[in-house]
C-alpha cells in the first residue's frame, strides 16, 4: 500500500503546497495541518504521515506534480494479506498503527506510523513475525527531486509462524454455528494442541490491515454482539449442566456418593421458600448417579451438592482446571469464578447460603468459565487426568526453512481424582450419548463412539408463573452447551460448543460437535491440513 508523508519544515511558507495536497487526497489543509501539529515529540525534519492506503489516482497525481510539491512524499509499505479471510481470525487476530505512546513504551525499536500485531497470534509472535526494516537514504535537489541515492538498507522477512489449526476443521466449525453466536474449542485431549477456534460474529482482519476509517472501528467496537471479542477465552459464561461432571467427581472422590447412590426426583425439588426445577416436567423417579449423568437430572444434583458441599465442589473444579487461566498464550485470557465459602465473604462480605449450592452443583449461581476451560476440563477426563497448557503454535521456521523454536505439549499437573473415578465418569458420558434417555444422543455417530455431556445455562432466573412453551426474547434465553470427545476408547479430540442463547444444549449444540468430530474423525477425509505458515513474516519497510 501507499502512505503520503509531508516534511512540515519544508512546507512553511508555501500554502499553495497544502492546498494542492488537499484536493488532491480530498483533505483539506486544515486537517493537514492539525496533523503535523498533533507529533508533538516529533525531530526536525522528521515526515508526518498525512493519508494511508491511497488509491492510484491519488498515487499518480501525486507522482506526476512532485516537482511542484516540495516537502511532500510517498512511502511504500508490505501489508498483510489474510488469504483466509474470516477464518480463525480471533484467534490469528489483527495489525494496527503504533501511537507515540505505544512506541515509547514497547521494547522493541519502532519508526512512527510502524505497523504492529495488536490482537491474538499477531500480537503474541509479533517479534517473530517482524522483519527488519529497509530504507534509502537520497539527496535531493530544492525542488525535491532525488539526485542521488547516498545509502540503502535492504528489507528482510521475518520468521514464518506454523500454527496448530486444522485449517479444514476450522472452516467446518465456523460453518456449523452458522448464524449463531457462540464459540467452538476443538483440542487434541492427549497434548493440548488446539485444533479448532471458532468464535462467532467475527471480522476480516484485512480490515485492519490498512487505515481503518473511525466509523468502521466505532461501529465495531460498539456492536452489541461484541465481534471483536474472542468468545473461546473472553466469554465468561455459566457451564449450566456440564458442570455435573464436576459435582459428581468430587461427590466420588470425597466417598460422600457412590455409583449407587439413589435420589428421588419429581420434577421439582422444594428447598427453603421456593421450589428448584427439573429440566423434565414430571421428573425421573428413583435413579442413581450414572443415570443422573446420563438423563441429566437437576433434582438429584440439587440433592447431591447439598451433601457433598460447596468447598468440595469448588476444590474438584480447580483440580480439573477451572477458576484460573488455561495458559493459553493470550494476554486476554479471562479465569472465570470458582465460588467457594471463603471466596463469597471475601468478595461479597456476606456468608454462603446453603440454597446456592444447589444451583452451583448444577452450574449455575455464580460460577463462570470460559469454553476454553471446559476443553481443558473434558479433554482432562477423557485422557486420565492430565491437564495441558492449550498450544496455538506448533513451530516458528525462518526464511530459508530451518526450524527456530518448537512447542512440544505441555502437561502443566495431573488432576488429584482417581482412576475409578474417571472411568466411571468417563463410562457415564457415553451413556448420555448413545442410551435411550442420554441428553447428548444428538452427537452421536455409527463409525465412532461419542462421549460427551450437554449443558443449558440459564441467562435469568424464571419467572414463578413461567410455563414451558411460553417464548422469551432472545437476549433472555438459555446458553447451549455440549462438551465432548471420542472415539470412546483412543480419544483424538475433545470439542467444546457454545451457542449463545441458543436454549437446550442436546438440540442446539450436541449437533453441531457430531459435525466437527466427524470431520476430524470421517476415514473418507484427507490428512489434516496444517494452518502452514498462516502468518508468514513480512518484509521490512517498517511494518510486518
Amino acid at each position: 500500500s501507499f502512505e503520503v508523508f509531508a516534511v512540515p519544515e519544508d512546507l512553511k511558507g508555501n500554502p499553495e503546497v497544502l492546498a494542492a495536497v488537499g484536493q488532491i487526497l480530498k483533505i483539506s489543509p486544515s486537517d493537514i495541518q492539525e496533523k503535523m501539529r498533533s507529533q508533538k515529540q516529533r525531530a526536525p525534519f522528521q515526515p508526518v504521515k498525512i493519508k494511508t492506503d491511497i488509491d492510484w489516482n491519488e498515487l499518480a497525481l501525486l507522482e506526476s506534480n512532485r516537482v511542484h510539491l516540495p516537502g511532500i512524499y510517498v512511502d511504500v509499505r508490505s501489508r498483510r494479506a489474510y488469504n483466509y479471510g474470516h477464518l480463525a481470525s480471533h484467534l490469528i487476530g489483527y495489525m494496527g498503527e503504533l501511537d507515540e505512546s505505544e512506541i515509547k513504551r514497547s521494547p522493541l525499536s519502532y519508526r512512527m506510523g510502524a505497523t504492529v500485531g495488536k490482537f491474538g497470534v499477531e500480537q503474541q509472535w509479533e517479534a517473530e513475525l517482524r522483519g527488519i526494516d529497509g530504507g534509502r537514504q537520497v539527496e535531493v535537489d530544492a525542488w525535491g527531486r532525488e539526485i542521488r541515492e547516498l545509502r540503502r538498507v535492504d528489507t528482510f522477512p521475518g520468521d514464518n509462524v506454523f500454527l496448530t489449526i486444522d485449517v479444514e476443521l476450522q472452516a467446518v466449525a465456523e460453518e456449523a454455528l452458522q448464524e449463531h453466536n457462540g464459540a467452538i474449542v476443538a483440542m487434541d485431549p492427549k497434548t493440548g494442541r488446539i485444533l479448532a477456534m471458532a468464535s462467532k460474529p467475527s471480522y476480516d482482519p484485512s480490515l485492519f490491515a490498512g487505515n481503518v476509517p473511525k466509523e468502521l472501528w466505532t461501529a465495531l467496537a460498539e456492536n452489541p454482539d461484541h465481534p471483536l471479542q474472542n468468545r473461546c477465552v473472553q466469554g465468561l459464561y455459566p457451564p449450566g449442566s456440564v458442570f455435573k461432571i464436576v459435582t459428581a467427581i468430587a461427590g466420588l472422590e470425597s466417598g460422600l456418593l457412590t455409583p449407587q447412590t439413589t435420589f428421588f426426583c419429581a420434577g421439582f425439588y422444594p428447598y427453603g421458600n421456593r421450589d428448584f426445577r427439573c429440566w423434565k416436567e414430571g421428573g425421573h423417579g428413583t435413579i442413581n448417579l450414572r443415570q443422573a449423568i446420563v438423563s441429566s437430572c437437576d433434582v438429584y444434583f440439587y440433592q447431591a451438592g447439598l451433601r457433598v458441599g460447596v468447598d468440595r465442589i469448588a476444590q474438584y473444579a480447580k483440580e480439573l482446571g477451572l477458576g484460573r487461566k488455561a495458559g493459553i498464550p493470550f494476554p486476554n485470557e479471562k479465569q472465570g469464578i470458582v465460588p467457594s465459602s471463603s471466596w463469597k465473604l471475601k468478595s461479597l462480605g456476606v456468608p454462603w447460603y446453603s440454597g446456592e449450592t444447589l444451583s452451583l452443583a448444577v452450574g449455575q449461581g455464580y460460577i463462570t468459565v470460559t469454553p476454553l476451560q471446559l476443553a481443558v476440563l473434558i479433554s482432562a477426563v477423557a485422557n486420565g487426568g492430565k491437564i495441558y497448557r492449550p498450544q496455538v503454535v506448533d513451530r516458528i521456521e525462518d526464511l530459508y526453512g530451518q526450524v527456530l523454536a518448537e512447542y512440544p505439549s505441555e502437561q502443566m499437573e495431573k488432576a488429584n481424582v482417581s482412576q475409578g473415578t474417571l472411568d466411571f465418569i468417563r463410562d457415564a458420558l457415553r451413556g448420555a450419548v448413545n442410551e435411550p434417555g442420554g441428553t447428548g444422543g444428538g452427537s452421536a455417530l455409527k463409525e465412532f463412539v461419542v462421549a460427551g455431556k450437554t449443558g443449558t445455562a440459564q441467562v435469568i432466573r424464571l419467572p414463578k408463573d413461567f410455563k414451558r412453551g411460553d417464548i422469551l426474547p432472545i437476549r433472555f434465553r438459555d446458553h447451549a452447551w455440549f462438551a465432548a470427545f471420542a472415539p470412546f476408547d483412543d480419544p483424538k479430540i475433545a470439542v467444546v460448543v457454545l451457542t449463545e442463547h441458543g436454549g437446550f444444549g442436546g438440540a442446539v449444540s450436541a449437533p453441531i460437535a457430531k459435525k466437527v468430530i466427524q470431520k476430524y474423525l470421517a476415514p473418507e477425509s484427507p490428512s489434516p491440513l496444517k494452518m502452514t505458515e498462516l502468518l508468514t513474516g513480512s518484509q521490512g519497510n517498517g511494518t510486518q
